[in-house]
């Protein structure tokens, strides 16, 4: 399977020539495409996926296209990347046009993140006293929340004796996937829900 990815980067980065110089390194299991510092792409398992935009998610949805999963330590998180078909393959320009809208999104959004990180009460599942909450354990905005994951966040609150649930839980993750706790996906609730069982059987030392 390695060689098989191995051949896709190579396919994908002779096809993204038009963007630029692109280059790849280990990511999430894979291997990511980066131009300059906008990582727009993943190649895992010898398919590619495309990283969303704001403009572009509920297209990629509509067409069906399978939302890549990262495994973390028994977690599985459905990350902003969608995997790129036979049919698109077939339709280059078309495919040259959403790396470009990758690029491009990614690169809006590290610009709009460094300049003004958005408020966690902003994010859903987040209100006012659950951001109080996450500033006393050192989280302070939306970005520091996903440097340190839902899990690790978690944690924190867990020592600090900060109301902590599955719940809260299923908040965090949602918050920094982009869904109401409500509509998590399945997968990462029930990964979510094996680990905080192990992590209350054990004496949270996890």
């Amino acid at each position: 399977m390695l060689n098989e990815t191995k051949k896709r980067i190579v396919q994908a980065i002779a096809l993204f020539m038009p963007l630029g110089f692109i280059h790849s390194r280990t990511q999430f299991g894979g291997f990511s495409l980066s131009s300059g510092n906008a990582m727009f792409a993943l190649v895992s398992e010898g398919e590619l996926f495309l990283r969303a935009t704001l403009e572009n998610e509920g297209m990629m949805k509509q067409l069906e296209m399978p939302q890549f999963i990262y495994r973390k330590r028994g977690v599985e998180i459905l990350l902003r990347y969608f995997q790129v078909n036979e049919a698109l393959w077939l339709q280059p320009e078309r495919l040259i046009a959403l790396a470009d809208e990758s690029i491009r999104g990614m690169q809006s959004e590290k610009k709009a993140h460094s300049s003004n990180p958005k408020r966690l009460k902003d994010l859903p599942n987040i209100n006012l006293s659950m951001e109080r909450l996450l500033w006393q354990v050192g989280v302070k905005n939306s970005a520091e929340l996903r440097v340190q994951g839902a899990i690790r966040t978690y944690v924190k609150l867990s020592s600090a004796k900060k109301g902590t649930g599955l719940n809260m839980l299923f908040a965090l993750e949602g918050a920094i996937l982009g869904y109401h706790k409500s509509v998590l996906p399945d997968q990462s609730r029930h990964k979510l829900a094996h680990w905080f069982s192990i992590f209350e059987q054990e004496g949270r030392v996890i």
